[in-house]
């Protein structure tokens, strides 16, 4: 749990399951292949990355964009009240100065508005 650096870290996919976002570290692992995990407004790529405490996560869970901040790191997964004490939902009045967006459509390269590249 804690690298190289001293800071205290954890996998992503484990955190996702820790804090409940997922049941397994293989479910976890699928919503990181899809695209649908940031962290701190950059993909993330593999479930090996490390989430430390402070980090800012954009998660697509179903039909939602969840923005959570990590308060501290869970040492297990517990029931749901626990994992709520891990993080804080973040809302739009409280985004950092960076401007953390949600996990929107990313645009296609050459394609102008009214394109049909542009319709869902």
């Amino acid at each position: 749990m804690t690298g190289e650096s001293g800071a205290a870290q954890l996998r992503i996919d484990r955190l996702l399951v820790y804090l409940r976002f997922a049941r397994t570290r293989s479910a976890a692992d699928a919503l990181i292949a899809a695209r649908a995990v940031r962290r701190n407004r950059q993909h993330v790529l593999r479930g090996s990355e490390a989430a430390r405490i402070g980090d800012v996560l954009t998660l697509a869970v179903g039909s939602t964009v969840r923005v959570i901040q990590l308060v501290k790191l869970p040492v297990r997964r517990g029931s749901p009240t626990e994992a709520l004490s891990h993080y804080r939902e973040v809302d739009g009045d409280t985004l950092d100065p960076k401007g953390q967006n949600a996990i929107g459509a990313s645009p296609v390269p050459g394609a102008g508005p009214g394109d049909p590249e542009d319709i869902w």
